[in-house]
């Protein structure tokens, strides 16, 4: 495996706030792909057929999941089983464990059904981030919650720039907990031989940056896909240290006009 190059040798492609870093982990939906739109699509279906067949008893919290807000803060990074349980609980219904599954299960299916139709893209602003970090010799870790994180990657062209893919799949055969808890960047970082306060994560959600604070990385960084009026804000309150719309800021030249 190649070890950092360190500061000392780091070139001027990287932004300054990057020079100190050993090694970066990133999330996969979202920051690498754009494959979150096509999550939160599937979870739109799945959750919007269940309350139209279960309607809340309290009629406010009938009203169809949000793609934006909703998908932000209850389900982006995290594992289907505990997207679907905190979404439902957030509109009062007290699920069994059966019924969280069968949600789970049927955005997984429409996900599937998506993904096989239409693919995904990675963002060129992230490609060009990574390939300066490979310049560089910085070692780069692919971290997700899904277990669809290799097949996305691949289907995207991008698998092969990541020296590390720490995935869903991963997760559950060593018994990681999901995020905010921070377990699967801590595996990532530990993959790549460098210490987590020498190194990065890169999140768009919130339970992401949550998590790479509470595993002491030197660096996270917040990606606001969304842009809205308080995205970014949210982001930092929730743990990141600074907050980009295009990782190719990260880059000296910064993002593509």
């Amino acid at each position: 495996m190649r070890r950092p190059t360190g500061p000392a040798t780091a070139p001027a492609a990287l932004a300054p706030v990057l020079r100190d870093i050993h090694a970066v982990v990133f999330d996969t939906d979202g920051v690498i792909t754009d494959s979150a739109r096509v999550h939160a699509a599937a979870w739109k279906t799945a959750f919007d057929a269940f309350l139209r067949a279960h309607p809340p008893d309290d009629p406010g919290e009938r009203r169809p999941f949000d793609e934006r807000d909703d998908y932000l803060r209850h389900v982006d990074g995290k594992s289907r089983l505990d997207g679907a349980a905190a979404f439902l609980a957030a509109r009062g219904i007290d699920a069994s464990q059966e019924t969280v599954s069968a949600v789970a299960a049927d955005k997984e299916r429409l996900f599937t059904e998506r993904l096989r139709k239409h693919g995904v893209e990675a963002y060129p602003g992230t490609v060009r981030l990574v390939r300066a970090l490979r310049d560089a010799g910085v070692p780069r870790a692919a971290a997700s919650a899904s277990r669809h994180a290799g097949e996305l990657l691949s289907r995207a062209g991008v698998l092969d720039l990541f020296d590390v893919l720490v995935d869903g799949g991963e997760a559950a055969r060593l018994g990681l907990p999901g995020k905010p808890e921070p377990d699967l960047f801590l595996e990532a970082v530990r993959r790549l031989g460098a210490p987590a306060d020498r190194a990065a994560v890169v999140e768009d959600a919130l339970a992401g940056v949550e998590a790479g604070r509470r595993g002491g990385f030197a660096l996270v960084v917040g990606v606001d896909r969304a842009a809205g009026a308080d995205t970014g804000a949210r982001l930092l309150r929730h743990g990141a240290d600074i907050v980009v719309l295009d990782l190719a800021e990260l880059c000296s030249g910064g993002a593509p006009k």
